[in-house]
């Protein structure tokens, strides 16, 4: 089984910039799509980006395109998530996941899906200021 611990978050004032990364350890991920989702206060988790296990897709939810960019480095088995242009509503605990299944191309749909991530990180918390 895989840990995977997130770092890199904390307070920004929006228009600010950060960038999370999410370490593995126990499994080595090249062979693996990863995704990053996140969870606001009284909502429910949802998607942010994917990366697919060789770097060649990524996928974004919309309210981030253009700001956010997910980027993966697999000799320091760690992903990372760059985030710019920060909203009060990016606010939220981001958890980073690894896909259950190895070398899988498939739509986007199938990497929007948390059913198909089975490790997932403790999360790290970004809180935007206005």
């Amino acid at each position: 089984q895989v840990q995977l611990v997130e770092s890199g978050g904390g307070l920004v004032q929006a228009g600010g910039s950060l960038r999370l990364s999410c370490a593995a350890s126990g499994r080595t991920l090249s062979r693996y799509s990863m995704g990053w989702f996140r969870q606001a206060p009284g909502k429910e988790r949802e998607f942010v980006a994917a990366i697919t296990w060789s770097a060649t897709r990524s996928y974004y939810a919309d309210s981030v395109k253009g700001r956010f960019t997910i980027s993966r480095d697999n000799a320091k088995n760690t992903v990372y998530l760059e985030m710019i242009s920060l909203k009060p509503e990016d606010t939220a605990i981001y958890y980073c996941a690894v896909d259950r299944t190895e070398l899988t191309i498939y739509g986007s749909g199938y990497y929007y899906t948390q059913d198909n991530y089975d490790d997932w990180g403790q999360g790290t918390q970004v809180t935007v200021s206005s």
